[in-house]
């Protein structure tokens, strides 16, 4: 966490020349709002736009303009081995061997595809351990498989809920869950990070006491990937999935990717739903009558890549190759301590608001949330129609994500300033 600072614009500014990544900012489109640059702190629900974007969108439309079909094996960057582009700076991103990681269709398709690989229950071992609070969507999948199999989701989901009075889980309570359900679990599968606290989870804790009771153990890394350090080949975590349009700023409704360990990866015989792009690249044209799929994640591949959705997330990593996951961390960590300081020392005036995320900084990314105690939505609408652009989650909590990449100290000050400004008008 940032040592404790004047809280003041000056020290804000102070903290932006010093500050290694400021020139990453540059390589972003900022939304502007009434002629002046918003105040963009919603990059944990849609990144922003980096300008290498529109060129690498451009270079495959021209490769299909110039090449038609050719492009699949004469383009640039040829369609047919497009997937293999991404493969090293996503894995540098979630820590994995290249194999193990593949870009390809979206976050929700990737889930159930890993489930049905992977959750694969017995009348004796069938239940699935998640996180209360999981975003909608994982819910549902995790709902429609375990009906898809003939169990009732709800005997088959335990769902975990934080303590009377806390906000976030603890960590001894989701081992203990995992060891109660024992001979029964056969998957416990929750978000790297909470998306409506901001809460990150031990997983390699938490994979391994999914395999000390006979389970596997996969993870939802939409608010993860590409804002905390991940190792997940070292953790031996199962399966993970991602969404790339947050953190990864590839774009609204972008390419998804997901982690297969090379444990599995390398089980040719492992269950799977098998498409013709999964099949074995060496013999994929002969077109065999049984599958025989690649080695690694992209064996869950199904059909052709999507280029243009590709072609912006491979412009994206590019930054991400270029910065590191070591240096995003150090200034977030910086970044978000700067607007923790700022709103305890306003919240210490008005009493406004509880900071639902933990305190502790290895407990979360660069999201702060703020369970607002009155007017919320009010504040929320004030601050929004001054050019800040945040996030708002019913009943009552404001989200507020500072990114490494492209917000600065100075933002987050005058963010604060605008808080308090509602605060004192509305309050």
């Amino acid at each position: 966490m940032i040592s404790t600072v004047p809280l003041s614009l000056q020290s804000a500014r102070s903290l932006d020349k010093s500050d290694a990544l400021r020139n990453y900012r540059k390589q972003f489109y900022i939304p502007v709002i009434k002629g002046k640059k918003a105040l963009y702190f919603c990059g944990n629900s849609l990144g922003l736009q980096p300008k290498n974007t529109k060129a690498a969108l451009l270079q495959e439309l021209k490769d299909w303009q110039e090449l038609g079909v050719e492009g699949h094996f004469e383009g640039k960057n040829p369609w047919y081995s497009y997937h293999h582009l991404l493969s090293r700076p996503l894995s540098l991103i979630v820590g994995a061997q290249a194999q193990e990681v593949i870009a390809m269709n979206t976050l929700t398709v990737n889930l159930h595809l890993m489930m049905a690989s992977f959750y694969r229950p017995t009348p004796q071992r069938y239940k699935i351990i998640f996180e209360g609070r999981a975003f909608s969507s994982d819910r549902y999948a995790l709902q429609s498989q375990a009906q898809l199999h003939g169990f009732s989701s709800d005997t088959a989901l335990i769902e975990l809920f934080p303590r009377e009075g806390e906000h976030c889980l603890r960590h001894s309570d989701i081992i203990a869950a995992i060891e109660e359900a024992g001979e029964t679990l056969a998957l416990v599968m929750m978000g790297g990070v909470n998306y409506y606290t901001g809460q990150v989870f031990d997983l390699a804790a938490i994979t391994a006491a999914a395999h000390r009771n006979g389970a596997m153990a996969g993870f939802d890394l939409a608010h993860a990937v590409g804002n905390v350090p991940l190792q997940l080949h070292d953790w031996k975590v199962d399966f993970a999935v991602w969404c790339g349009y947050k953190y990864l700023n590839s774009g609204p409704g972008g390419a998804a990717g997901a982690f297969v360990h090379e444990r599995h990866g390398n089980n040719t015989a492992l269950p799977r739903l098998a498409g013709w792009w999964g099949f074995d690249e060496e013999k994929r044209f002969q077109m065999p009558h049984d599958f025989v799929p690649q080695r690694g994640a992209a064996g869950w591949q199904l059909s052709n890549a999507q280029i243009l959705p590709l072609a912006a997330h491979k412009a994206a990593l590019e930054i991400f190759e270029a910065v590191g996951m070591q240096a995003l961390r150090e200034k977030s960590l910086r970044l978000t301590g700067f607007l923790e300081q700022l709103l305890e020392a306003l919240n210490a005036r008005h009493e406004a608001f509880d900071l639902i995320t933990p305190k502790n900084e290895a407990e979360r990314g660069c999201q702060l949330s703020l369970l607002m105690r009155h007017r919320g939505k009010a504040v929320f609408n004030y601050i929004t129609e001054r050019g800040v652009i945040a996030d708002w989650r019913e009943p009552n909590v404001l989200r507020v994500a500072p990114v490494p990449l492209y917000n600065t100290f100075e933002e987050v000050w005058h963010f604060s300033r605008l808080l308090e400004e509602a605060l004192e008008k509305l309050y």
